[in-house]
């Protein structure tokens, strides 16, 4: 089928390309605003909760390097605890009037993100940090308690106050803690390295700036990523048929990529690639699956000949196929990269269950990574997939590097498993009733 884009007189014209790239300045912004360094989103730790803690837990300490002093950890208590006098002490008010000079910072305590304790004053804070996770239930009362019997009877605070830090707006679930949204600290922040520029160092204030930077773009307050959200718009007003002809022809996602880099940059159905010494018939790609056969596979399936009943349209048209998948996880950035295998749905029941019982017998071999659902040589049962622990992590699925290291990993952790059931198709009769 042809598309939209591939039509008489809809793909663009030389000069309709020049426009948008060449010499336009909207673009340059963009790009230079994509291309900029910034080693907290290097590092892919912009969402990363125990990063932010480590962060705010420097900040909040009166004796780090930061040349802060108390200050971010005044005016943090303070913002959080403003309007809750009626919860007790201490207050707002008691926080900017109080010395906070001892204050001892610890991180991951009791597995508490962030801990508080003035012995002069016998205050500790709980601080518990959500970025994107929930919440778990009794979670911030558990938290309490385990402070409450840690000290002893001389030094337990007498007011033990919970700080409850979020990206979303959501209300804790105790009722002894407080709520402070990632926007306070963004503005917090802010504030202080214009009033303290004098006090900190060069290179304090670099890093202060770019963990800004992320604050603003996480908190959806950055007005710089606002002026380029507008400026995309108007450039895809402006030159929409272009766009829609690149992001039709173009490389598509970090999956795209990654599976380009191992099978070739242009490959064709039913074409030869080897990856590591091992040889691969590739079948088809999408945004995020590709789909194939071990070569061992494919000679021995097409040694049979003619099509295979019931398969057709399925997949290759062969009873078996491999593919790789990708999955993206709950946070938009993480994801799985899983290898799978699948007996398909031949027509003839008998030919299938037996082919699904030889498979079934390999999993005698504990080495192999092969596993049946029960059931799977049912009579009502077209699809059957039979490997296991076949998984890879990723940590940023734009990341094509990362999704080609882990298509490549699996391919290399399953040579046994393909080599098996090659040896079993080579030797699988299929021209005879296998009772």
């Amino acid at each position: 089928m042809i598309s939209t884009s591939q039509k008489s007189g809809e793909q663009p014209i030389p000069d309709e390309m020049e426009s948008l790239f060449v010499n336009n300045e909207s673009l340059d912004c963009i790009t230079a605003y994509l291309n900029r360094f910034n080693p907290i989103r290097v590092m892919k730790m912009e969402r990363m909760e125990i990063r932010h803690s480590a962060i705010l837990a420097w900040l909040l300490d009166p004796r780090e390097t930061h040349g802060l002093g108390e200050e971010f950890l005044r005016a943090f208590l303070g913002e959080a605890l403003r309007g809750h006098s009626a919860m007790g002490k201490p207050s707002a008010l008691d926080i900017s009037s109080s010395d906070l000079r001892d204050v001892e910072v610890r991180c991951e305590w009791l597995n508490i993100d962030i801990f508080l304790y003035s012995e002069v004053n016998r205050w500790a804070f709980i601080i518990e940090n959500k970025i994107d996770s929930k919440q778990g239930i009794g979670q911030l009362e558990r938290y309490v308690d385990k402070v409450r019997q840690r000290y002893s009877r001389r030094r337990e605070p007498s007011d033990v106050r919970g700080i409850f830090l979020t990206l979303q707006d959501e209300e804790p679930a105790h009722k002894e803690f407080v709520p402070i949204r990632y926007g306070a600290v963004r503005r917090i922040l802010s504030r202080l390295i214009k009033q303290s520029e004098d006090q900190i160092s060069s290179e304090v204030k670099t890093f202060l700036d770019h963990y800004l930077e992320i604050l603003e773009e996480i908190t959806g307050m950055s007005e710089e990523r606002t002026e380029m959200e507008r400026l995309a718009r108007q450039i895809y007003r402006e030159h929409k048929k272009v766009l829609d002809f690149v992001m039709e022809h173009g490389p598509g996602s970090g999956f795209v990529i990654a599976a380009r880099s191992l099978f070739g940059e242009n490959p064709q159905r039913i074409e030869c690639v080897e990856i590591k010494n091992q040889k691969y018939v590739f079948f088809g790609l999408t945004g995020r699956l590709l789909s194939f056969l071990p070569i061992t596979w494919h000679e021995a399936l097409e040694e049979k000949g003619g099509s295979w009943k019931g398969c057709e349209k399925w997949w290759a048209g062969f009873p078996l196929i491999s593919w790789l998948e990708m999955s993206t996880d709950s946070d938009g950035v993480k994801g799985t990269v899983t290898l799978y295998a699948e007996v398909g749905p031949l027509e003839d029941f008998e030919h299938r269950k037996a082919l699904i019982e030889r498979i079934r017998k390999l999993t005698e071999n504990k080495t192999l990574k092969i596993r049946l659902q029960n059931g799977a040589d049912g009579e009502n049962k077209k699809y059957s997939k039979f490997l296991k622990d076949n998984q890879e992590s990723v940590d940023d699925i734009h990341d094509s590097e990362a999704l080609a290291k882990a298509m490549e990993t699996l391919l290399q952790n399953f040579q046994a498993e393909f080599d098996a059931i090659a040896i079993l198709l080579s030797e699988f009769n299929w021209e005879q009733s296998p009772n």
